[in-house]
């Protein structure tokens, strides 16, 4: 298996990505990713009670069906909190979309990031999409992979690249997110801002409930164990869509091929979890937090996350400060069973970008790490002036 820290589309998917204007910046805001074949999808969404138009149209496209051909994704807008007609501009960009696509609008998939609150400027959006679907090329995913960006400084690109029965197959990904970082995400059936948005494309031949399995063991291991400020956004979403192009033997939810595929979704999306934690708005490290004999995995990210999150935690690792009891308040706050007798707790050097936490329950055999960011003074510059 190779990976790669650039998106290489897979065969049978082109993208592309425009300025229509939505931002004042004139920067590139408007993304397309299309496949020329119906490709499956797999989806997860915010699990937060307010959520983006874009993601109630997906829902409701997502019942009528499993095969996809587009997504298409703008920034400098979340299109949330909107009302009716926020779900009007959702549909109505699938509308259009679909007639210069010439495909049925329940066959695309929709995202936006940006500011909370503020009405679609549609007349950019009608005059954009038809030069976003004549640029469409194999080539134009590193245009698309920028039109999503919002505070991002970089581009989050990865490529997995693997052979299963002697055919290669890729896994490619695009993500953005700096801030308001605590992704908790189920799938749409499940249901119970800087925003993080992931797409991934594969020409993987897969089963829907193999691909859905895949992309839930993913996201477990990367982008649920990320976070930068503790604020869960109203858009965050994760899209895989496998076209089969690759024409390899089917994959199903069993076996040598799932389990290869299953991994290089896995290193993928851990790739691209971690440039987002990289990328967090004004930060100087990166913090990685182990919590260690645990008795189960969810006890032990809730544990890691209750450190991640915690302020007095981060401001202590800007500061350089090694304040053990941060930690160990964070752990006992967290709700999970503890003692004080069995807490271990490890801390690497400070002066270092990038930082090793480490903290031993010991109640059992299971851990999780966590990635998060430290916070620093410009955090708060950038948040505040956001608009």
């Amino acid at each position: 298996m190779k990976v790669y820290k650039k998106a290489i589309l897979p065969p049978g998917f082109k993208a592309n990505g425009i300025a229509c204007g939505l931002k004042k910046s004139g920067r590139l805001d408007l993304a397309l990713f299309y496949s020329e074949a119906p490709a499956k999808a797999a989806c997860l969404f915010t699990v937060n009670k307010i959520q983006a138009a874009p993601i109630k149209v997906n829902r409701k496209f997502l019942r009528k069906g499993r095969d996809f051909r587009a997504v298409i994704a703008n920034s400098g807008n979340a299109n949330c909190f909107t009302g009716p007609q926020g779900l009007r501009d959702a549909e109505d960009t699938a509308v259009i979309l679909a007639k210069l696509l010439g495909i049925k609008k329940e066959k695309i998939l929709l995202a936006s990031t940006g500011i909370i609150g503020k009405k679609m400027a549609m007349r950019k959006i009608r005059q954009g999409l038809p030069q976003l679907v004549s640029g469409l090329s194999r080539q134009g995913i590193a245009a698309a992979a920028r039109a999503i960006f919002t505070t991002d400084t970089f581009s989050k690109e990865a490529t997995a690249k693997i052979s299963i029965g002697g055919k290669p197959v890729l896994v490619c990904g695009v993500a953005k997110g700096a801030g308001m970082i605590a992704p908790d995400m189920v799938y749409p059936e499940r249901s119970r801002g800087a925003t993080m948005l992931c797409f991934i494309f594969t020409d993987a031949n897969i089963s829907s409930g193999a691909l859905k399995r895949a992309l839930e063991a993913a996201a477990r291991q990367s982008f649920h164990c990320i976070t930068v400020d503790g604020c869960m956004s109203t858009n965050d979403s994760v899209m895989l869509l496998a076209n089969g192009a690759a024409k390899n033997t089917l994959i199903n939810g069993k076996g040598k091929n799932f389990a290869l595929f299953s991994e290089a979704l896995e290193k993928v999306s851990l790739a691209l979890a971690k440039m987002i934690v990289s990328d967090a708005e004004g930060a100087s490290k990166f913090i990685q937090v182990k919590v260690a004999q645990a008795p189960n995995f969810a006890e032990a990210r809730k544990a890691a996350l209750a450190i991640a999150n915690s302020n007095l935690f981060k401001t202590a690792v800007y500061g350089e400060n090694p304040n053990f009891g941060r930690i160990a308040a964070a752990v006992g706050a967290s709700g999970i069973r503890v003692s004080e007798e069995n807490l271990k707790i490890k801390l690497g050097p400070l002066k270092r970008k990038i930082i090793d936490v480490t903290v031993s329950l010991g109640q059992g055999d299971f851990s999780c790490t966590v990635y998060t960011a430290d916070l620093a003074p410009r955090y708060i510059k950038i948040n505040a002036e956001y608009s």
